[in-house]
């Protein structure tokens, strides 16, 4: 076993747990971590998506049991939909992926993910492992399991179709395999060189009603979890909704919850358990060799621990951490330690930060950064005694901020591990050495090394950059390192319309304080020209940016699909992406720009139509890409003529979900419509309103999708709206991406045209993915297929229905 290894990655994650500024703990807080260093249990959460963890059994694990609680989340979350903003696939597991570690501060969890891609909705586990690479995803999971050593695992879903999702499915099927193969030394034995095989004590399904489904049952395990915690101030029911709350793209704001509460879980492998999840399980310093003087001395300091001076307990732990470092069990050993490091921190007042002058540094950059330090509760000793390896030797003065400067070189740029190397539409490309990693374990970091009471502690800061918001006050956000160039598209797909050829601005900036001068080269596909194909660069400054325009053709009129990228010395030029919200840290990465090219053939009559944002699309910039004016109206302007000037009313993703006014205007939507005028609304999910009441004639919308992108599409050839101005055909519904639509209409009333039906594998046909009706003078369309994904994507047959059902024949 490699001890320093374990070590490592228990300090890699734990400095990966938050970029965010921290506040010193409080007495109470110190309390509850104190309580934990009697307890040596370890429990496993496992599931396929971020919000599918059970936030209340988490904190009561964790906060009241205090047990080692993980979450393994497989994927993170990137096929879901978004309710904040218009970000989609990596930008969505991202976001999600901070919001998992926002949950986990509240409910005092660890995070964990797989290398498994969310590429949408899927009703089979069978489907699920088509995409996933089932058995690298196993050897994730018994890696983790191997690293973890829990001595419980539960499941949030059963391996059947009970657990809906055949992500959710897949899941539990994983955990029942990796249970089994973590013990075994036959399976996945190079991982034995780091970590030794593991026999978790049971494996349990945490069995819930919800969605429908009631699958608890009295002659299941059952415990109440509903107890009230006063050094918390809160039920564990209320931080599960503070928690839980943190899922802000998936608009999953909860409720607390007050007063008992139980949670069923089914038996599945292992031991059977009968009074309690660990029955069994010696959860005391008893499991560990050559113990019993921890034991003592833990019992102590909990039982002497002042309250008003937590300072007075540090002796006896820096004392405590000189035992634990001498036992043999390597796990609980690095674990412990840890804890006892965060006790004597926070007990002695002490405070670290790493502070950069920047937020965007360059691999060749000096990243100067200020090192503060403060110890704020008097009676201890503690001398700073390096910092990044430079020589410090000064003893820390009591409540008195010190600062000290230190130079730092970064030699990577900072992506995200599992974005570093090409990835397929099921699995991110993962090296072992970062399995299950949350963020990156090698940010750019400070190390202080600091005596106290004659013992070497070892912290390590993750170097950040702050400013002050006038609203949200002093904001921290980790620092970025980035490549020397970069570059962003106007659009990330050129639409050559019907063979004319297309504008590209692409802006270069320099992200380098020593570098100015650039020679840039345009790649491409023979099937297209790029003008012109190679340009130089001279920039003044760093953060200089230079937009250059470039025609784009297409050669003799092919409808193959190309590419472009531009290169600088050899390699691709990457693009900067941020993403900023208030809830999450600012996220920095950068893929390849690659800019796609899509000749199409169509006709597109209309000229302006107005758009209703709902819960954050990219439709609007879609349909601007092939000259179609898109202006972005309020609810408040459905009420006024300015409607008229429209040829089309467009509602975004949800809207009716997002924005409850919408419905006030129902009388104008529809005048509208009853005048001359089309209105196209997009896919809503039934909650929250009577869905019935969104058209002219009514309809219901069920949770019904086709999540096979390529499924068979049979449709009605002589309907007007799939011959003008665009003669649909068969090749329109070819090249779709990741589904052809979600939450399908159903008990639709027969003044509604259905000329589409389609239908999953297995699964019956179903009509209810476009609704036309002729009302009045005008068109009202309904449609469940994911124009939302295909239109940014740039599939040419989505375009051309759309662009017809937009139209209104003369």
């Amino acid at each position: 076993m490699n001890f320093n290894y374990l070590f490592i990655f228990f300090l890699a994650f734990q400095s990966s747990l938050s970029f965010a500024q921290s506040n010193q703990a409080s007495s109470s807080s110190i309390m509850m971590q104190i309580d934990k260093l009697n307890v040596l249990g370890s429990v496993l959460y496992f599931a396929a998506h971020p919000d599918d963890e059970n936030t209340r059994l988490i904190a009561w694990l964790s906060s009241d049991r205090n047990y080692k609680t993980s979450y393994l989340s497989l994927t993170r979350g990137d096929g879901g939909q978004n309710l904040i903003g218009s970000e989609q696939g990596i930008n969505l597991g991202l976001i999600r992926t901070q919001e998992l570690l926002a949950a986990r501060k509240i409910d005092q969890g660890e995070q964990y993910f797989s290398s498994a891609y969310d590429f949408g909705f899927s009703k089979t586990h069978e489907e699920t492992f088509k995409f996933w690479e089932k058995k690298e995803v196993l050897r994730e999971a018994v890696w983790i399991i191997r690293k973890l050593k829990p001595d419980v695992i539960i499941t949030r879903f059963p391996p059947d179709e009970r657990g809906g999702h055949g992500h959710h499915q897949a899941s539990a099927i994983l955990a029942h395999e990796a249970f089994i193969a973590a013990a075994d030394p036959k399976k996945f034995p190079e991982q034995l060189d780091v970590v030794d095989v593991w026999q978790a004590k049971r494996l349990l399904w945490n069995t819930a009603n919800f969605g429908g489904m009631n699958n608890t049952s009295e002659d299941q395990l059952k415990i109440d979890i509903g107890h009230y915690n006063p050094l918390l101030g809160q039920s564990y029911g209320e931080v599960a909704a503070l928690s839980r709350s943190q899922h802000k793209s998936q608009g999953f704001g909860s409720a607390a919850s007050r007063g008992q509460s139980f949670e069923y879980f089914e038996y599945v492998a292992g031991e059977p358990a009968k009074t309690d999840l660990f029955d069994g399980v010696n959860t005391t310093w008893g499991r560990v060799a050559n113990s019993a003087q921890i034991q003592t001395l833990a019992q102590k300091i909990q039982i002497e621990f002042d309250q008003k001076s937590p300072q007075k307990s540090v002796p006896d732990l820096v004392n405590l951490y000189q035992l634990v470092e001498k036992i043999n069990d390597a796990f609980w050993r690095e674990e412990k330690l840890k804890e006892i490091q965060h006790l004597i921190l926070d007990c002695a007042g002490i405070w670290m930060q790493a502070k950069a002058n920047s937020i965007n540094y360059t691999t060749a950059d000096k990243i100067e950064v200020r090192n503060d330090l403060i110890v704020r509760n008097p009676g201890v000793d503690v001398q700073l005694l390096t910092i990044n390896g430079q020589s410090i030797q000064k003893t820390a003065p009591i409540n008195k901020l010190e600062s000290f400067t230190s130079i730092v070189n970064y030699p990577k740029i900072t992506q995200p591990y599992w974005l570093k190397n090409p990835f397929t539409l099921g699995k991110f490309s993962v090296e072992e050495k970062d399995f299950g990693y949350p963020e990156n374990p090698d940010h750019p970091k400070v190390s202080f090394v600091l005596s106290i009471l004659g013992t070497t502690f070892t912290i390590e800061k993750p170097i950040q950059y702050s400013y002050v918001d006038p609203v949200r006050g002093e904001v921290f956000v980790p620092i970025s390192v980035t490549p020397d160039i970069t570059a962003s598209a106007s659009n990330p797909v050129v639409l050559l319309a019907n063979g004319k050829p297309n504008v590209l601005q692409v802006t270069f900036t320099n992200q380098s304080a020593s570098k100015k001068n650039y020679s840039i080269e345009v790649k491409a596909n023979p099937a297209i020209q790029v003008t012109p194909h190679k340009i130089d660069l001279t920039f003044k400054e760093a953060g200089e940016s230079i937009t250059q325009e470039f025609e784009v053709t297409s050669q003799k009129n092919s409808n193959e699909a190309a590419a472009i990228q531009f290169q600088e010395a050899g390699n691709n030029i990457k693009s900067l992406q941020e993403i900023n919200y208030d809830h999450i840290p600012k996220i920095s990465w950068f893929p390849e720009l690659a800019v796609r090219v899509q000749p199409l053939a169509i006709e597109i009559p209309i000229k302006k139509i107005a758009y209703i944002a709902g819960a954050g699309d990219l439709v609007p910039e879609a349909l601007r890409a092939v000259g179609i004016s898109v202006d972005v109206l309020s609810e408040k302007q459905l009420a006024s003529p300015l409607l008229n000037q429209y040829d089309a009313v467009v509602f975004g993703v949800r809207a009716f979900n997002v924005n409850a006014a919408l419905q006030r205007f129902k009388s104008s939507i529809l005048s509208y419509v009853e005048n001359g005028g089309t209105v196209l609304m997009q896919y809503n999910v039934n909650s929250g309103f009577n869905s019935a009441n969104l058209g002219p004639y009514p309809f219901s919308i069920s949770r019904n999708r086709v999540t096979e992108e390529d499924a068979a599409v049979k449709f009605d050839a002589s309907d007007k709206d799939l011959n003008f101005p665009n003669k649909i055909t068969a090749v329109d519904f070819d090249g779709w991406v990741q589904e052809r639509g979600l939450y399908f209409a159903e008990n639709i009333d027969k003044a509604y045209r259905t000329p589409l039906r389609m239908h999953d594998v297995n699964e019956p046909e179903r009509n209810g993915s476009l609704l036309i009706a002729d009302y009045g003078k005008g068109k009202f369309v309904y449609t469940s297929l994911a124009f939302f994904r295909q239109l940014p994507a740039g599939v040419p047959g989505a375009y051309r229905l759309f662009v017809n059902l937009l139209t209104k024949e003369n």
